[in-house]
C-alpha cells in the first residue's frame, strides 16, 4: 500500500468526523463504520479524499469480526484503525438493561474490534491501533459500568502493547485518553472545555507521533494524576454540580 488508509470504526460520533475531516485534508483514504451508515453519506462525500462507509453491528462481537475481515480484504489492508466507540448512561437506580448494554458495546464490542484489528495487523506486518478512551476509567463512579469498562479499554490495549512486544512487530498502540469533557461542559467550565478541531488535531498528532497514551487536551493530564492520587474517603466525596446562570 502507497496511500494511506484508515479505519475509524464508530464514525458518527461529531468527534469522529472532525477526525476524519482531518485524516482526509492530509489525503488519507477513509473506511467509516457507523451504526447508522445513511447518517454519514452526505458527509462522507463532502470529503476530499477516498471514503467508503459500512455499516456497524457493535452489539454483536462475531459480525463485526466478519464485518472487518470482509472490508480489510477489499482494501488490501490498512495502516490505521481507530476505535471510538463508547456507550454511557447513568441512572441512580442502576437498572441492569443500561448496565448491560454498556458492557456490550464498551467491553465485548470494543474486545472484538480491537482483537480482530490486532490480528489483522499481526498477518500484515505493521499497523497502528488507536483507541479513544477515557480518563474516567482510572477509577469507579457513579456510571458504575462506563467506569469499569474504561478500564476494560485501558487494560486491554496495555495487553495488546506487550503482545506486541513478545512478538516483536511494529504494531504501535496507542490509547486516547479523553477528558471528561461531558462533565466540564455540565461545569460549564471554559478552562476544561476546548473546540472540536482542536481535540482531533491532538489526538491526530499523537497517532503519527506513535504516543502509547496520550491524554487530550493535555491538560486533563494533571485531573488524571489528582484522580489516581486522591484518597478514596475523598475521591467518594467529590460532586459535580451545575453553576448557576448569571443574571
Amino acid at each position: 500500500m502507497t496511500q494511506a488508509t484508515a479505519i475509524i470504526v464508530g464514525a458518527s460520533s461529531q468527534l469522529s468526523r472532525e477526525i476524519a475531516k482531518q485524516l482526509a485534508d492530509q489525503q488519507v483514504e477513509l473506511v467509516l463504520f457507523a451504526q447508522d451508515p445513511e447518517s454519514l453519506r452526505d458527509f462522507a462525500l463532502s470529503l476530499p479524499t477516498k471514503v467508503q462507509v459500512f455499516s456497524l453491528q457493535i452489539e454483536q462481537p462475531q459480525a463485526i469480526i466478519t464485518q472487518l475481515e470482509s472490508v480489510w480484504q477489499s482494501l488490501g489492508g490498512a495502516h490505521l484503525v481507530l476505535v471510538n466507540t463508547g456507550l454511557n448512561s447513568y441512572d441512580p437506580e442502576l437498572p441492569w438493561l443500561p448496565e448491560q448494554d454498556i458492557i456490550d458495546v464498551n467491553v465485548r464490542g470494543f474486545a472484538a474490534i480491537c482483537n480482530t484489528a490486532f490480528r489483522l495487523f499481526r498477518e500484515q506486518g505493521y499497523g497502528q491501533l488507536a483507541a479513544i478512551n477515557s480518563i474516567a476509567g482510572l477509577r469507579g463512579g457513579p456510571s458504575v459500568a462506563y467506569h469499569a469498562s474504561k478500564a476494560f479499554g485501558q487494560n486491554y490495549l496495555e495487553g495488546l502493547c506487550m503482545h506486541a512486544q513478545r512478538l516483536k512487530l511494529p504494531i504501535t498502540i496507542t490509547d486516547i485518553q479523553l477528558g471528561l469533557l461531558d462533565k466540564a461542559a455540565m461545569q460549564q467550565s471554559a478552562m476544561w472545555l476546548a473546540p472540536l478541531p482542536h481535540v482531533a488535531a491532538q489526538i491526530i498528532k499523537a497517532m503519527k507521533q506513535g504516543k502509547r497514551r496520550v491524554y487530550v487536551t493535555k491538560r486533563w493530564r494533571l485531573v488524571a494524576w489528582l484522580t489516581v492520587l486522591l484518597p478514596e474517603f475523598i475521591y467518594n466525596t467529590r460532586h459535580w454540580k451545575a453553576k448557576k446562570p448569571k443574571r
